[in-house]
C-alpha cells in the first residue's frame, strides 16, 4: 500500500477535478468568500492583543486579568468547534454558519458596551464561539463539494485568510485604539460581523445527506468513532503539532525580541508580519500543487521543511549570537513548511469519514487550539529571553508531527484503535 492509498477515494475523486460531478461543482462557494469567513476568528483573536495594557488601565485591573480576554477567546474557539461540526452535519452548513455569525455579532456589540472587565471577558467568549463557525464550516463545505486532493488545494488557498488576518489585525487594533480608544476595536468587530452575516447569506447549502441529530451521547459516539481510527488520530496529531510550533513561537518570541534583544514592539510586529507572509507562500504552494503532487507528498514535503527549520533554529540559538535574523529565519522556514502541510493534513483528517466531515473538522480544530494553548504554557515555562526554550519547544512539536506522519503512512483505511 502506498502513502496515497491511506484513504480510498471514490471513482469520482480519482478523476481530474474538472470531471467532478456538475451538481457538486455548481454548489461550490467562491474561494474568496470562504477565505474571509475562515479569517474572522483569527482576526478577532489578534486584534485586541496590542491594547491589553490599555484595557488593564481602563478597567483598573492587573494585566493578567486583561489577558483573560485572550485566554477565554481561545477556550471559546476550542469548545465552539466541537459543537458546530455535529450540528452542521444534521442541520446543514448554511444555517449553522449564519447562527454562529449572529452570535459573533451579538458578542461584538456586548464587548463594545462592556461596563467592566468581567462583561468584556464574557463578550469575548461569545465572539469566539460565533467567529469559529467560519473556521469549522469552511473546511467542511470544501470537503462537501471537492474530492480529497482538490480539497487540500482549496483549503490551502482558504487558509491564507488565517495568515493575512492575524498579520494585519494587531496593527489595525493598535491604530484604532490610538486614534479613538479601545472601544473603536469593537466597533470594527461589529461592522465586520454585519458584513460577514450578509456575505453568509450568499452561501449555498452544500450538505448532501443530513445525518441524524446526535445529542450529547451521539456527539460523544461520533467523536469516539473518529478517535478509534488510527489514520484520523495521526492526521489530527500532525495538525496539532504543526499548529503547536506556531503557538510556541508566538508565546516565546515577544519575550525574546523585547526583553532578550531589547527591540521595540514595532520591530517585533514587523518581523512577525514577514513570518506571516512566508506562511502565505506555503499555503499558496499547497493550493497550487496539491492536486498535481498528491496530498501525501505535499504533506511530507511540508513537514520536512518545517522540521528542518526548527532544528536550524535550535542550532542557531545555541551557536550564534541572538539577533533578529537568526531568530526569525528558522521560523520563516517553519512557516513555509506549515503552510504546505496543514491544508493536506486537515483535508486528510476530515476525509477519513466524509459523512462526518463537519464533526471531524470541529474536532480537529478544537484539538489544534487546545494543543496550541498547552504549548503557550510550555514555552512560557521554558523561555527566559535567550530564544533556546522557544526553539526547543518548536523542535519538539515538529518531531511529534514526524512521528504522527509515520503512523499515518502505516495506517490502513479501516484501522481502529490497537
Amino acid at each position: 500500500m502506498s502513502p496515497r492509498d491511506v484513504l480510498p477515494e471514490s471513482p469520482a475523486e480519482q478523476h481530474d477535478p474538472r470531471e467532478w460531478p456538475p451538481q457538486l461543482r455548481a454548489r461550490a462557494p467562491a474561494t474568496w468568500l470562504l477565505t474571509v469567513l475562515m479569517g474572522l476568528g483569527p482576526f478577532s483573536m489578534q486584534i485586541i492583543i496590542p491594547v491589553l495594557p490599555t484595557l488593564a488601565a481602563a478597567f483598573a485591573v492587573p494585566y493578567a486579568t486583561a489577558q483573560m480576554t485572550l485566554t477565554v477567546y481561545l477556550a471559546g474557539i476550542a469548545i465552539g468547534q466541537l459543537i458546530y461540526g455535529p450540528l452542521s452535519d444534521h442541520f446543514g452548513r448554511r444555517p449553522v454558519l449564519l447562527a454562529g455569525l449572529a452570535v459573533y455579532l451579538l458578542g461584538s456589540v456586548a464587548a463594545l458596551l462592556a461596563p467592566g472587565m468581567g462583561w468584556l471577558v464574557a463578550a469575548r467568549a461569545a465572539q469566539a464561539a460565533g467567529g469559529c463557525a467560519g473556521m469549522v464550516l469552511s473546511r467542511a463545505i470544501i470537503r462537501d463539494v471537492f474530492p480529497r486532493n482538490q480539497a487540500a488545494s482549496k483549503i490551502g488557498f482558504v487558509m491564507m485568510g488565517m495568515t493575512v488576518a492575524p498579520m494585519m489585525a494587531p496593527l489595525l487594533g493598535a491604530e484604532l485604539s490610538a486614534a479613538f480608544g479601545w472601544r473603536a476595536i469593537m466597533v470594527a468587530c461589529t461592522a465586520f460581523g454585519v458584513a460577514m452575516l450578509l456575505l453568509g447569506l450568499r452561501l449555498p447549502e452544500t450538505l448532501a445527506t443530513p445525518q441524524p441529530l446526535p445529542g450529547l451521547a451521539g456527539m460523544a459516539q461520533a467523536y469516539w468513532q473518529l478517535a478509534r481510527l488510527r489514520s484520523f488520530r495521526c492526521y489530527t496529531a500532525i495538525t496539532a503539532c504543526t499548529t503547536g510550533t506556531f503557538f510556541a513561537f508566538m508565546a516565546g518570541a515577544p519575550r525574546v525580541v523585547i526583553e532578550g534583544m531589547g527591540h521595540s514592539t514595532r520591530s517585533y510586529a514587523v518581523a512577525f508580519m514577514a513570518v506571516s507572509v512566508t506562511y502565505a507562500l506555503g499555503s499558496f504552494v499547497a493550493g497550487r500543487f496539491s492536486v498535481r503532487w498528491g496530498l501525501e507528498r505535499m504533506l511530507w514535503y511540508g513537514l520536512v521543511i518545517a522540521t528542518g527549520g526548527t532544528l536550524l533554529g535550535v542550532a542557531m540559538q545555541l551557536g550564534l549570537p541572538l539577533m533578529l535574523g537568526t531568530f526569525f529565519l528558522p521560523m520563516a522556514l517553519v512557516a513555509v513548511g506549515n503552510g504546505m502541510s496543514q491544508p493536506s493534513a486537515v483535508a486528510a483528517a476530515v476525509s477519513v469519514r466524509p459523512q462526518l466531515a463537519g464533526t471531524a473538522s470541529g474536532l480537529v480544530g478544537a484539538l489544534q487550539m487546545g494543543f496550541g494553548a498547552v504549548m503557550t504554557l510550555v514555552t512560557s515555562a521554558l523561555e527566559f529571553g535567550a530564544g533556546i526554550g522557544t526553539a526547543a519547544a518548536m523542535a519538539g512539536c515538529a518531531l511529534g508531527a514526524q512521528l504522527a506522519m509515520r503512523g499515518a503512512r502505516r495506517a490502513s483505511p479501516s484501522s481502529v484503535a490497537d
